[in-house]
């Protein structure tokens, strides 16, 4: 969080994982676009879908501007967050959010780039959560961390952020 706060340490970086369709999707791909990116799991339980929602109502706020933004799911459970898991899950939230899933080294590498904090917590009975950071990072047009929105912020919040960085004064 210190890190994230700061300024003073790299966060981010580029990255390559694959859609719902087995498409590779580069970061790079998004490149003139404002991009959210979340790491998150199909199967959290509050965090998740609560941000996913509040980030498909952010994309929702910006009208015609919500061409210019890509908003992207990065899964922290490929184990159980299939292709037809993550495809039916992000629909949810909104028609644009593009889930990403690789494999678990790939995930790691990743999401410590970002500062993101995540492990597999067993249940009960069996089956685990994942207690992870809830993150929105807001990352400009050539892909570079911006900002990071904690979880619950509201979307009014988030697009005000996003139209500066669109504005090009963020």
């Amino acid at each position: 969080m210190g890190e994230l706060m700061s300024g003073r340490a790299a966060v981010g970086g580029p990255f390559t994982l694959a859609d719902p369709s087995g498409a590779a999707r580069p970061l790079a791909e998004f490149r003139g676009k404002i991009v959210l990116l979340y790491f998150g799991y199909a199967g959290c339980p509050d965090v998740c879908p609560t941000d996913l929602m509040r980030i498909g109502g952010t994309l929702k706020m910006l009208g015609a501007e919500e061409n210019a933004v890509q908003a992207l799911f990065v899964t922290l459970d490929p184990e159980r967050d299939t292709p037809q898991v993550l495809r039916e899950y992000v629909a949810a939230f909104h028609p644009y959010l593009i889930a990403l899933r690789g494999g678990e080294a790939e995930t790691r590498c990743i999401a410590t780039r970002y500062k993101v904090f995540y492990e597999k917590v067993p249940q009960p009975g069996g089956g685990y959560l994942i207690d992870h950071a809830a993150f929105t990072f807001l990352l400009d047009r050539e892909g570079r961390y911006v900002a990071f929105f904690p979880p619950g912020t509201h979307s009014d919040r988030m697009a005000v952020m996003v139209r500066e960085a669109l504005a090009g004064t963020r």
